[in-house]
């Protein structure tokens, strides 16, 4: 990763980017990123055949709210209120909160039967759910779906005769359990150890209907669980911040389920809201028909006794008179059997309530009681038990408001017991005067003959049995007409339907899977040539260093490496490209400069074959050249331009320039009578001392003199320090790399030789481009060489070498 940094390293802070330059070479990849992308499409086409589509359901309901201006309760509670002893919660969250309540979401589910589900196989693509359309009907008990250990699934092949083949899988722990059957005709029971499940036809002619064998599959889940999934699913928002008017919203498969769950939620909301408000009238029928019952007794043997005697003392007629003090008696004894009604009342209310297993149930109160007073706080006393049932649905005994709550129950509770206990004293009272009145009349009555009085006493106990029993069915029709006059909770008012698609959302899929498809690709390549530790192009070296870079060299076959590849007067891809070379170089070198340094970092770079072909092309210029090979270690010239191994040559001047003619060791060539060799020849023991002799400064001045051009073949600076002593007598230094072959973080040694002007007039030459790969054709997106059109004769081959 060291080698890697470079490009980032040696980067000039300001340097523009070439993005059509990046563009066109990731353009170059582009088989690539299409296979990917048709991949990634592909893929998301894949995905959605078989992803299964959400819908999402709605509805509005209203929720009615109390009129609490016409209820003792507001007045009194809001007086509680006032003193800081509780808060009343807002009854339309409390709603909010029962409509998406487990409990009533579990009811809705078992009633419809939705822990069960039906599919079809879909061969390719999902399975698609069959609610109420499947064929067959897998039941299984509530009870029983409630301990199940894992969910059931319940694979089912319809054959066209009737016959059923299913097959039974569950999990036990991590143990997988299966179980097959085969039924001859439906319905069936199929008992399995978890439980007994009852197959059978929806209709008695669907198998008659079946042409081909039909794959069915049931899932069996426990009520609990799948209560938890439609909790999870379920949302229940109010449209507004002012009104009572709640959006039910779910989230379904199938759009007709969505539709039938959200309206029996509806249901299931009003049936216990109706069960709340009808538990003060459900007590007091039952209070109505005890007495009742009672009462019909005591009528009835009344009725007989009254009978009995008139036959036995065959009475027919009474006095005026005494049917005068019999009528006022009468009137007193009324009075005294409605008081003592009365009394017997509120006797049976102070059993009740002091009853401790009537602790929080409601009192009767519609069953006659005269007291205005009483029958109020009775009414307050139950709507704060109603309201503590429905909060004890919601949450528990720890909940701050129900325990604020208990405490106004509990004040009510006193109050309730307090206006009894005031209550029954004034009966009293009102006895003991009814009582002194009927004292007065009962000694004109004691005048009266035995048989007469008997009589009216037998009567009047008649009517007034009589009269307490028709009180009675009066209330009853009263509290019946009361039950039957209850209204719902909660009235839709959108009927549920389809709102749209919840998922797949099939252009955001399709979207993210071109981006995915164009990012992972591009990043792959941008993380192929991150990782490349050798330069490719002339943008790899543009990006880690700021020396100028001369020119670009395309990929010779390897037969040519070591000598001439250019010819005179002609135009192909390599006179070009060295023509183009020897262009930047003459603009590099001042006026009197001539000569030009041609090193690398390491062997086999190309340089000495690139220093050959540009003193050639210099030459075609009618320009004297002479190449001198100062790699005095391991010479190539010689062998470049078909030269004997042997001759002598710079180091034998270098040794002794006294006694050695320069210009006679200039060994003329066959490519150019402008052209000139200066061999190394032998190599000496010392080369590194040999080229530190001012010899080297006499020998390149006499080779100005004679010559246009001096081109130095230097050894390899990486590798030894000749190369830096030479470059004292240069006046360009052209610093060779090779494509494919050069290590990015050589580049350093480069750019350090720039800083510390160590070589003078440094650039670059890279070599070794091989036109062949793709990604390379960046030579060919800025039309560099393509308007030669010969790109086909030199451009493919293994690499240039030393």
């Amino acid at each position: 990763m060291k080698e890697n940094i470079y490009s980032d390293f040696y980067q000039e802070e300001g340097k523009r980017v070439d993005y059509k330059a990046i563009f066109f070479e990731y353009l170059l990849y582009w088989p690539v990123i299409v296979g990917v992308l048709v991949c990634f499409i592909v893929g998301a086409y894949i995905y959605l055949r078989y992803c299964e589509p959400v819908y999402s359901v709605s509805s509005t309901v209203l929720i009615k709210q109390a009129d609490h201006s016409k209820s003792g309760s507001s007045a009194f509670a809001s007086s509680i209120q006032d003193f800081g002893s509780f808060s009343v919660a807002n009854d339309f969250e409390n709603e909010l909160e029962i409509l998406q309540s487990y409990t009533l979401i579990k009811k809705v589910v078992t009633t419809l039967g939705l822990y069960i589900d039906y599919a079809e196989d879909g061969g390719f693509g999902y399975d698609p759910v069959m609610y109420q359309t499947s064929p067959i009907q897998v039941w299984m008990a509530p009870e029983e779906a409630d301990r199940l250990p894992s969910a059931l699934q319940i694979q089912m092949e319809c054959l066209p005769q009737g016959k059923v083949n299913a097959a039974l899988h569950y999990q036990i722990g991590k143990e997988t359990c299966s179980l097959e059957k085969s039924f001859d005709k439906l319905p069936a029971v199929f008992i399995t150890p978890v439980g007994t499940l009852n197959l059978s036809w929806r209709t008695d002619s669907v198998s008659k209907r079946l042409n081909s064998p039909l794959f069915l599959s049931a899932t069996i889940e426990s009520p609990s669980v799948a209560a938890d999934k439609y909790k999870m699913h379920l949302t229940a928002e109010p449209v507004g911040d002012f009104t009572s008017i709640v959006k039910l919203t779910c989230e379904d498969v199938s759009v007709r389920r969505g539709v039938d769950f959200l309206r029996m939620l509806v249901t299931q909301y009003n049936n216990e809201a109706n069960e709340d408000k009808n538990q003060v009238a459900t007590r007091t029928a039952q209070f109505i028909d005890e007495r009742i019952r009672i009462i019909n007794a005591e009528l009835g043997s009344t009725e007989s006794e009254l009978a009995e005697y008139k036959q036995r003392a065959g009475l027919t007629d009474l006095s005026a008179d005494a049917q005068l003090a019999l009528q006022e008696s009468s009137e007193y004894d009324k009075q005294r059997a409605e008081n003592t009604n009365q009394l017997r009342l509120i006797a049976f209310l102070r059993s009740y309530i002091d009853d401790p297993k009537n602790r929080y149930e409601v009192i009767p109160a519609n069953v006659g009681l005269a007291d205005g007073a009483l029958v109020n706080v009775i009414a307050q006393y139950n709507e704060l038990l109603v309201e503590r049932k429905r909060l004890l649905r919601s949450s528990n005994e720890n909940n701050p408001m129900l325990i604020n709550l208990d405490a106004s129950i509990a004040v009510t509770r006193n109050t309730v017991l307090t206006t009894v206990e005031n209550v029954e004293k004034g009966l009293q009272i009102t006895r003991n005067s009814l009582d002194l009145q009927a004292g007065k009349y009962q000694s004109r009555i004691n005048r009266a003959p035995q048989q007469e009085r008997e009589l009216i006493s037998i009567t009047r106990q008649q009517e007034i049995k009589a009269n307490l029993y028709l009180m009675l069915l009066q209330k009853r029709e009263e509290n019946a007409i009361t039950l039957a006059a209850t209204a719902n909770n909660g009235r839709i008012i959108e009927e549920p339907r389809r709102s749209g698609l919840v998922a797949p959302n099939t252009l955001n899929i399709y979207l993210v899977a071109f981006v995915l498809g164009l990012f992972f690709p591009i990043m792959g390549i941008y993380l192929v040539r991150l990782l490349q530790f050798k330069i490719e192009s002339r943008m790899d070296v543009e990006r880690i260093t700021n020396v100028s870079v001369i020119g670009d060299v395309p990929l010779v076959d390897k037969v040519k490496t070591d000598s001439v590849v250019i010819k005179e007067n002609e135009n192909g891809l390599m006179e070009e490209v060295f023509r183009n070379v020897r262009t930047n170089i003459q603009y590099m070198l001042q006026e009197g400069q001539k000569v030009i340094l041609f090193t690398s970092t390491v062997q086999g770079e190309g340089k000495s074959f690139n220093a050959a072909n540009l003193a050639v092309s210099f030459a075609f210029m009618d320009r004297r050249t002479v190449v001198v090979g100062m790699d005095i270690r391991k010479p190539k010239l010689n062998h470049i331009f078909g030269l004997s191994g042997k001759l002598p040559g710079m180091t034998q001047f270098l040794a002794s320039p006294s006694s050695v003619d320069l210009l006679s060791l200039c060994q003329p060539t066959a490519v150019s009578p402008n052209l000139y060799v200066l061999p190394s020849g032998a190599v000496p023991p010392n080369p590194t001392e040999l080229v530190a002799r001012k010899s080297l400064e006499q020998a390149i001045d006499l080779l100005k003199q004679h010559f246009d051009y001096v081109i130095l073949d230097t050894a390899p600076i990486g590798m030894v320090t000749d190369t830096r002593l030479i470059a004292r007598v240069a006046d360009l230094s052209v610093y060779v790399c090779r494509a494919g072959y050069t290590h990015k973080n050589d580049f350093e040694l480069i750019n350090e030789l720039e800083q510390e002007n160590k070589l003078p007039n440094l650039c670059v030459l890279i070599n070794g481009i091989d036109m062949s790969k793709r990604k390379n054709g960046y030579y060919y997106s800025y039309g560099k060489y393509s308007k030669y059109g010969y790109g086909k004769k030199y451009g493919y081959g293994y690499g240039n070498e030393k």
